[in-house]
């Protein structure tokens, strides 16, 4: 039997106003959307009350100030993600759009191969089987092993020199497993592939250098990592995005133009079309500055600890079948996801139980369905931890799913 301590103070109550007016929640479902702090929604809020123009259109102070603000944040997410020039940053709706507008520019043909993993969101998914459909590349899916980890040697064996695009997640929303990038950017570089990294988990908890890794291209989204819902980011490196070919086009995407032509502006506006969302890209900017502050290596301890007491808490009930655990048994190859199944309980009849006593958490297929379809699986229970959960939030996590296990007998 798992002993817990008295339920910790939480590090960062004062920061988060939902903690604060929700004291009895149990808020387990960040893989899904993060928290936001005050400090974020006042950004938000202030750009509303004290200067809500448009960004380098007008000249007039209020409009310079948004275009001041717009460009902090895209240097915030340059030293945040280590990008070389801050032009490499363009802002989004979120990591669907960016994969999208990749998918839409890269100009692939007829033949050439695009690999993913099997564990791709439909976001990584969906883009590339409508290529397939429509415009004849081949997707080749690589399997992961039953505990959910990454095999290189399986990776490597299906690229060849027509594999153009290697589009693969960082770490996992279905199972919370970290790939082993490096190795695959590595291999995928071999071959002459681009590779698309899909950073919308790895983002909020264990960082990403993009130099470091020598990625190409990256996608990350604001509502995972305490920012606004409706803004992301797609980082490009500066010479492949001279050559991506927007798919969205019009106001503020080009210098000029006439009735026969147009000339496009430079990168990252001529990715950037129409009216932005200012509020949510200052908010970002500020989002980044806030999560840096917290740390990266307190986010890590913090999921990874929380994981820990939840599975040994669990691991009676791992052990007798009662609970299946998707991803590996040891809890820090899962990072801050517990993905489970609890046996003859429908994942959303299980997350509804929890709800009833103030824990919030995600079931269902979480956007992962092909995952869901091949293994004959209808879908899990997923909880999801972030630094501003704590050990009483764990334990109060294990007593509610063992109640659910004593009522279904």
């Amino acid at each position: 039997m798992i002993f817990f301590k008295k339920k910790s103070t939480r590090a960062h109550d004062g920061d988060f106003v939902f903690l604060n007016n929700n004291p009895e929640v149990i808020y387990l479902d960040n893989a899904c959307m993060s928290l936001r702090p005050k400090i974020v929604t006042d950004k938000i809020v202030e750009y509303y009350n004290d200067y809500p123009a448009c960004g380098g259109r007008s000249h007039h102070r209020f409009s310079e100030r948004v275009g001041d603000g717009v460009r902090e944040a895209r240097d915030e997410v340059k030293k945040l993600i280590n990008a070389a020039h801050s032009d490499e940053i363009i802002f989004t709706r979120n990591s669907t759009e960016g994969i999208n507008i990749l998918a839409a520019g890269l100009a692939l043909k007829r033949g050439d191969e695009v690999v993913i993993s099997d564990k791709e969101h439909n976001s990584n998914l969906i883009p590339w089987l409508r290529l397939a459909q429509e415009g004849g590349i081949k997707i080749k899916v690589v399997s992961t092993g039953e505990d959910g980890v990454f095999n290189l040697d399986i990776f490597k064996r299906a690229l060849t020199r027509r594999t153009k695009v290697v589009s693969i997640v960082h770490r996992s929303n279905l199972d919370g497993v970290t790939n082993p990038v490096k190795g695959i950017i590595n291999a995928a570089h071999n071959v002459g592939a681009l590779v698309i990294l899909d950073a919308a988990q790895s983002i909020p908890s264990i960082g990403v250098d993009v130099r470091a890794l020598n990625c190409d291209f990256l996608v990350f989204s604001g509502h995972k990592m305490c920012g606004p819902s409706g803004v992301g980011v797609l980082y490009g490196r500066r010479v492949l995005l001279n050559d991506l070919r927007p798919y969205n086009l019009g106001g503020e995407t080009v210098i000029d133009s006439t009735y026969a032509s147009y000339n496009l502006k430079p990168v990252p506006e001529r990715f950037e079309a129409g009216l932005q969302d200012y509020s949510g890209i200052i908010g970002l900017g500020e989002a980044v500055r806030y999560i840096q502050n917290v740390g990266f290596s307190k986010i890590m301890e913090v999921e990874e600890r929380l994981n820990s007491l939840v599975t040994n808490g669990l691991s009676e009930e791992i052990s007798s079948g009662k609970i299946k655990v998707l991803g590996p048994r040891d809890s820090k190859l899962r990072g801050g996801i517990f993905s489970f199944i609890i046996k003859g309980v429908d994942s959303h009849n299980a997350a509804r139980m929890l709800n009833a006593s103030g824990i919030m958490v995600r079931s269902g297929a979480h956007c992962c369905h092909a995952w869901f379809n091949k293994n004959n699986l209808e879908g899990s229970v997923r909880a999801s931890f972030y630094f501003y959960n704590t050990q009483g939030d764990a334990q109060k996590f294990v007593e509610g799913v063992k109640k659910i296990i004593t009522l279904v007998g």
